[in-house]
């Protein structure tokens, strides 16, 4: 299920030009309790001429940012919700994916061997179970180039819960690491000071509320 900016972009056209081809019942979107707009996978396929099997081939991708998360079972956990949820959506699975990993990282061993099947075309799904396990930054690519082989990605559960904020401070305090490093040098006092001081920002209770 897309939302309408999701759907306009697979489709090539404008949001506006969903509402037209609603009210001309050439699309038919489906309402949620709230009144918004939901599109199946079906009304996609069908506007553009995709012929998807009865049991799609799917590849589950579960990630977790810290070893910590790991360990006390998160990913694990992840993966079941995952497992449970692609079987009730009648997903052949051929592959699960599992990694710990930051979703800043551009260098995931697991994601490239993802996209590696993608390009095989031995795939016509992803399952991931919120959009920033994916990717934190830069999900439209990655999905604008599964949609080039005909592949999809299915969100479980749309947007990530406000218990996943210390992870995005985490990302955070990563790129300014990582910037500092690059315009002091890892081995310097100012970087130091500014990793400090940022971690000392971040870590303060108005600062993590603000990121929501």
């Amino acid at each position: 299920m897309y939302r309408i900016s999701q759907a306009a972009r697979l489709l090539g056209v404008t949001p506006k030009t969903l509402r037209v081809w609603e009210q001309q019942d050439k699309i038919h979107p489906i309402r949620t309790p709230g009144n918004q707009r939901r599109y199946p996978q079906e009304e996609i396929d069908r506007l553009l001429g995709v012929k998807r099997p009865e049991n799609p081939r799917c590849v589950i991708y579960a990630r977790v940012s810290s070893h910590k998360q790991a360990t006390d079972g998160n990913l694990d956990r992840q993966r079941e919700r995952l497992e449970t949820y692609a079987a009730a959506q009648g997903y052949a699975v051929v592959k699960v994916f599992t990694e710990v990993a930051s979703g800043l990282n551009e260098k995931r061993r697991k994601l490239n061997r993802l996209l590696k099947m993608t390009c095989d075309r031995q795939i016509d799904v992803v399952v991931i179970e919120f959009k920033d396990r994916l990717a934190r930054f830069g999900f439209r690519y990655i999905e604008q180039y599964l949609a080039a082989f005909n592949v999809t990605i299915d969100i479980a559960n749309g947007e990530e819960p406000k218990s996943a904020q210390q992870e995005l401070v985490d990302d955070m305090l990563a790129i300014v690491a990582s910037f500092s490093a690059r315009l002091y040098g890892q081995r310097s006092k100012k970087f130091r000071r500014k990793v400090k001081e940022v971690i000392a920002e971040c870590s303060t209770p108005s600062a993590v509320n603000s990121s929501t």
